[in-house]
């Protein structure tokens, strides 16, 4: 029988935290709770817990400088869970480890979606050299695409730029992370370059790319490959 995977929630506020209790232990999940930076530090040390729900407001220490001490050793899921809403806010956060960032007050669904395909593709879990999605293959080892059982013609870079995003399907990546990713630290900041390699790549690979279903813009963000 598999134990239930657990969740450790940092955060303060007691209608956030019973809220999460309620929803998550409902669908299956074992909730921590932590009310502040240190607690929650001392908890994702001791328990190692297979997602972290952090809340950015703490009493004690700022959020951001709580994910930096996490993830200098804690390699699975951490999703943001915050007030804070503003473009900068976001990106620091995602820059700073986070796998995701939802802003309160938030929808419980999405919520248990985002924390699903976080889960999904946490670290020890064997990923398929070859992704689908709908009519979409992506062969990892022979650098191969196909949609609707047609290969692709993709340059090595347009190919680099969709396995990167389809890899990490379901998280938010920041304009920053994916130049630095794909054409080094000298790029960073040059988002018009993206802009442009995602509209030649919309064009190969959604139906209508002028409404991509695939490859979702965050706004002023980065962009998220739907599962």
């Amino acid at each position: 029988m598999n134990l239930p995977e657990t969740i450790l929630v940092i955060d303060d506020e007691v209608q956030i935290r019973r809220l999460l209790e309620i929803t998550l232990s409902s669908n299956g999940f074992r909730i921590s709770e932590a009310t502040s930076g240190k607690e929650g530090l001392i908890s994702a040390a001791t328990q190692h817990p297979s997602l972290i729900i952090l809340d950015l407001g703490l009493p004690d220490i700022d959020g951001i400088e709580i994910l930096k001490k996490i993830r200098e050793w804690y390699l699975k899921p951490i999703i943001v869970l915050s007030v804070k809403n503003s473009e900068d806010d976001i990106i620091n956060a995602l820059d700073n480890g986070a796998n995701d960032f939802i802003t309160k007050p938030f929808r419980t669904m999405e919520l248990l979606a985002r924390i699903r395909v976080a889960l999904r593709h946490s670290p020890g879990t064997e990923v398929d050299p070859i992704l689908s999605f709908g009519t979409l293959t992506i062969d990892m080892p022979n650098h191969i695409a196909r949609k609707n059982e047609e290969i692709l013609k993709l340059t090595s870079t347009e190919f680099s730029l969709l396995a990167l995003l389809a890899k990490n399907s379901g998280r938010v990546l920041t304009h920053q992370s994916i130049l630095k990713e794909i054409w080094g630290f000298g790029y960073v900041g040059q988002t018009q370059i993206l802009r442009v390699f995602v509209a030649q790549l919309r064009k190969k690979i959604e139906d209508d790319p002028a409404k991509p279903t695939l490859l979702i813009t965050e706004s002023g963000i980065g962009y998220r490959f739907h599962e």
